[in-house]
């Protein structure tokens, strides 16, 4: 999505470039971790240009912001919002007084802690396989898609805690956290438009993207949309914001798909002495000939399915190779193998 162009302050006027997660569900990214980034540009009102890739279903690197020659990546220590404010493009809290900032924290801990844990909960564990093929997979392969839906479905367990003699325990805690802090934040804002000094900070970014993915993917019979559906205030705050930031500042102009992004290949990054990350070849390849774009993608292309390829081969290798594991009956449980 283009937008017009403004100077920022400590910056040359470089292209700022937004790398997400593609669009539907009407979000203009409707990845959870993507979507604040988004938002976070819009508060700030930033010139930005958004690229989509989806081919990089399960790159931790998105999303990914590119300023001239240096990128922010959201793998590295504090995201893209650190690198922002490193570079001197944009610190929405650079104005919060530090009596506000425990309030700052608290809230930011709440987000990215209890209510992130529920939404990955929702997205990977709790049958929301086709609202995670709509942001992710839908333009892989179906075998590709379904492997990586696997494989992220068995990470995001991990991560929580869940094994199948503790599912229904970790459940009921993970909404009962998510309730809480929606009890908390909804206290904290009243009736503000904002949540601290009455201006947008990072707690609205990061709010605002959780808030939208849950009420605009979710359906009514979720658990963690039930629990937001019972604060008005929150679901005033979200809609307001919606409309004066999403929709009354949206260009004509379309988000473009990206034809160079190469988050997985983390050795085109390199530690430059501001800080930041610079991304080698980004600007040259936007400036080659439009059939030089196009090979290059065609080429990147192949290598991916041609990658993938394989780890199906050595999957299914190793799956028939096993003729009573645990893993196997598990994916089944999953309904790795089921028709829809």
């Amino acid at each position: 999505m283009e937008q017009k162009e403004q100077e920022q302050p400590g910056r040359d006027r470089d292209e700022l470039v937004l790398y997400v997660r593609k669009s539907v569900y009407g979000l203009p990214t409707a990845c959870p971790i993507c979507l604040p980034a988004y938002i976070y540009l819009r508060l700030a009102n930033i010139s930005f240009t958004t690229y989509y890739d989806v081919n990089s279903p399960d790159s931790e690197d998105l999303p990914l912001v590119e300023v001239g020659s240096y990128a922010g990546f959201n793998s590295e220590a504090g995201g893209i919002f650190e690198f922002l404010k490193k570079e001197n493009i944009v610190d929405l809290d650079s104005e919060i007084p530090s009596y506000s900032f425990p309030d700052l924290m608290a809230s930011k801990v709440l987000i990215s802690s209890w209510l992130a844990d529920a939404t990955l909960y929702e997205l990977w564990v709790n049958y929301n396989e086709n609202v995670a093929n709509e942001i992710y997979f839908s333009d892989l392969p179906w075998p590709i898609g379904k492997i990586i839906y696997w494989k992220q479905k068995r990470a995001a367990m991990q991560r929580l805690g869940i094994n199948s003699s503790n599912c229904q325990e970790k459940e009921a805690e993970l909404y009962r956290n998510a309730g809480a802090a929606y009890e908390s934040l909804s206290t904290k804002l009243g009736d503000q438009k904002f949540f601290l000094e009455n201006k947008p900070t990072s707690v609205d970014a990061y709010f605002l993207g959780h808030a939208l993915f849950v009420l605009q993917t979710l359906n009514d019979s979720s658990k963690l949309r039930q629990e937001l559906m019972k604060h008005g205030n929150l679901i005033r705050y979200t809609e307001n914001l919606k409309t004066e930031f999403l929709e009354a500042s949206s260009s004509s102009a379309p988000p473009r798909s990206s034809p160079h992004f190469a988050s997985s290949s983390r050795t085109s990054r390199s530690r430059t002495s501001s800080g930041g990350a610079k991304y080698r070849g980004s600007k040259e390849k936007q400036t080659q000939p439009k059939t030089e774009e196009e090979k290059t993608f065609k080429k990147r292309g192949k290598y991916f399915l041609i990658t993938q390829f394989v780890a199906i081969v050595v999957f299914l290798s190793l799956m028939g190779g096993i003729e009573t594991g645990g893993d196997e009956a598990e994916m089944e449980e999953d309904g790795f193998f089921s028709d829809d």
